[in-house]
């Protein structure tokens, strides 16, 4: 009798086993399928480039365009200006003459972390200014009067805003993209650039500044922020800078008082505007891997390169979108610089100096323009 209750016992174990199994198993095997999918997602490195698609050229090996693929498309030939249905693309050509420079701008970047030690444990990652867009696998860095406008339009149609609501809405851009965007940690973005196309736009340091002046201080909106900050410029630097000579009749600061005033406020230590802090402090671009890095004076060519790359022909174009009020003109810039004293230009310099270095840019001509220093002037 105690051994066929032992072996109704087994039988029954048996049995709550085979049915604890038949419930289980769809469950182990959609969470294997989730796990999947998710590294397939977030930790599947999107292949530009592979061996075979290189070719030499004067012993320097460059890669195709045929060869970009992503994780969720096969690989598939370009789209180039020659029978392509989309306008404004690059010729295969001018596709990989951007290319090579797009190369040297990331080793050159690279060259002068490392020169700099900006690379190091000792300098801190910042991702406060990155949108990471999961659809199209592409990461930007956001720097304010480098283009902003324009690719802050570009992720809100990449966030699925239609170009009617955007092109109607009286909500800033940036508002509506954060939204659809949340602001990072240092550790997503570096998951995410396992599968994404990671850039930047960037621009002379002292273009942007003079543009940033332009369009938030000579023609702030009344009362607003920026307003507010250009009463407070004018009261405490019109008198100061102007000595015993007329003072400037205009209602917003001019240019060399409000240079006094970033100057002062980066000696003191205090956070900059995000329209004019270095954007080499925001970005942190030593501290992430670009794949491509646009400039301002190139721009045209670059962003359609960086459309190409990350086939965005569908979603975006390469429009120029300034929102900006007037114009950066050589002649307007001189005038601009030629307000401020030796001493100040190279406070500016000295500033921005991380953004020269690492982007490659001068200040030498702007030192032909500036006045020789005076006791009144800061």
């Amino acid at each position: 009798m105690g051994r066929k209750n032992l072996t109704v016992m087994r039988l029954g174990r048996c049995i709550a086993f085979l049915a604890a199994a038949a419930f289980l198993l769809p469950f182990t095997i959609l969470l294997m399928v989730a796990d999947q999918q998710y590294h397939l997602t977030y930790n599947t490195k999107r292949v530009f480039y592979q061996e075979s698609d290189f070719y030499k050229i004067n012993g320097t090996y460059y890669a195709s365009p045929y060869a970009v693929t992503t994780p969720t498309l096969p690989r598939t030939q370009y789209l180039f200006e020659n029978g392509s249905q989309h306008e404004g693309l690059l010729t295969r050509d001018k596709f990989m003459e951007v290319n090579a420079r797009m190369v040297a701008r990331r080793e050159f970047l690279r060259s002068e972390c490392a020169r700099l030690g900006l690379d190091g444990s000792g300098h801190k990652a910042y991702a406060w200014e990155y949108l990471i867009n999961r659809q199209y696998h592409v990461i930007w860095c956001n720097i304010f009067k480098a283009a902003s406008t324009s690719w802050m339009y570009n992720f809100n149609l990449m966030a699925n805003y239609t170009a009617a609501f955007l092109d109607k809405t009286r909500v800033v851009l940036l508002e509506l993209a954060r939204k659809k965007y949340a602001r990072p940690t240092v550790e997503m973005i570096k998951k995410a650039q396992a599968d994404s196309i990671t850039f930047l736009i960037v621009r002379h340091p002292l273009e942007r500044l003079a543009s940033a002046y332009n369009d938030k201080i000579v023609h702030a909106w009344p009362k607003s922020f920026h307003d507010k900050m250009g009463q407070r410029i004018i009261k405490k630097y019109r008198k100061l800078l102007s000595g015993d000579e007329p003072a400037p009749k205009e209602r917003y600061p001019v240019f060399e008082e409000f240079v006094a005033y970033v100057l002062d406020e980066w000696k003191a230590k205090r956070m900059l505007d995000m329209h004019w802090t270095p954007y080499s402090r925001f970005c942190t671009p030593c501290k992430f891997n670009f794949d491509v890095i646009l400039k301002f004076e190139t721009l045209d060519e670059d962003q359609r390169f960086l459309i190409q790359l990350a086939r965005l022909q569908d979603v975006v174009k390469p429009e120029w979108r300034n929102s900006g009020k007037g114009t950066n003109t050589l002649h307007n810039m001189n005038h601009l610089y030629s307000r401020l004293t030796r001493k100040q230009l190279d406070g500016l310099y000295n500033l921005y100096k991380n953004d020269f270095l690492l982007f490659n840019y001068t200040v030498h001509n702007y030192y032909d323009v500036v006045q020789e220093d005076t006791e009144t002037k800061g």
